[in-house]
């Protein structure tokens, strides 16, 4: 069966937390077959220390995605790493950081990505598990939408609509492939507008928050000096978003995901529907492959 994949060597970088604004060390590190995504805080006692990326561990999805174990230990802004790994299809991982966040690096996933190339991706002696959308599940809340119905493979429809003229109505898809997640929609920015930016400072929060590390709106007008990296940079990183954040599932998911101005709480709400309903999933050895041993990204 397709093998459970991890990272050949570990990796680290530093950057800066987006809302503590404070300097963080990652280090990303191979892991066992059936670890999963594993965050430690190396800042906290190692009894403390250990946050599984799990949906039911998402204790926070105001302005990211945030998880917390039962010691109050929480790490935030994960999900673009984690989709990142998805897209990577990296099954097992630890995540160190020495700080309560991810660093938000350029407000992508492509740093993330060039991360994981460089480290490398080695199979491993172990059969990948997949959950396979076996009916509709859907939540709304007003005009937003979240839904995952069957299909094949993993794939993302997002739409949404904003009254800037930066933005106003955009959609956008993706078949979930490394290569079409890595030309497509990786390098898509976080972005907010600069009255936002300003409410959340005073409230202490976004200290890290740049031009350099996020797309700013200022009424209809782009502030940042390059301007977009794609003309509908606004859409794909909600596709981003979605990505990193369905992964919080602890396993691929094969179904079609579909958004209606989605955000972290929807996309978290939707996890939680589909896992209350048993006969909504099932989870399944992936498709045969004969993928060798060591293959390295």
């Amino acid at each position: 069966m397709t093998r459970q994949r991890t990272l050949k060597a570990p990796i680290n970088c530093t950057g800066i937390g987006l809302h503590s604004g404070s300097r963080v060390r990652m280090t990303l590190r191979p892991a066992p077959v059936d670890t999963g995504i594993v965050f430690i805080r190396t800042d906290l006692p190692v009894e403390r220390a250990t946050v599984p990326a799990r949906w039911d561990l998402v204790s926070d999805t105001r302005l990211c995605t945030v998880i917390s174990n039962e010691g109050k230990a929480a790490v935030g802004t994960v999900e673009h790493l984690m989709a990142a790994l998805r897209a990577a299809e990296i099954d097992n991982l630890y995540v160190e950081l020495d700080a309560p966040e991810v660093p938000i690096m350029d407000g992508s996933s492509a740093p993330f990505v060039f991360l994981i190339e460089c480290a490398g991706i080695v199979a491993q002696p172990a059969s990948r598990r997949v959950i396979r959308v076996l009916k509709d599940v859907r939540v709304e809340d007003g005009e937003k939408l979240a839904a995952l119905s069957p299909a094949p493979v993993s794939s993302f429809h997002v739409e949404i609509d904003f009254a800037s003229n930066a933005i106003r109505r955009q959609q956008g898809s993706l078949v979930l492939s490394e290569g079409a997640f890595k030309s497509e929609v990786s390098r898509a920015r976080t972005f907010g507008f600069l009255h936002e930016v300003e409410a959340m400072r005073q409230a202490g929060l976004a200290r890290g928050g740049s031009l350099d590390n996020a797309v700013i709106i200022n009424g209809d007008r782009v502030m940042n000096e390059g301007g977009l990296r794609y003309a509908d940079e606004f859409v794909r990183h909600k596709i981003l978003d979605a990505v990193g954040d369905l992964y919080m599932a602890g396993h691929q998911i094969l179904g079609r995901f579909q958004g209606v101005r989605p955000g972290h709480a929807m996309n978290n709400r939707l996890l939680r529907a589909l896992f209350a309903d048993a006969t909504a999933w099932r989870l399944e050895d992936a498709a045969w492959s004969e993928e060798p041993l060591a293959a390295t990204a």
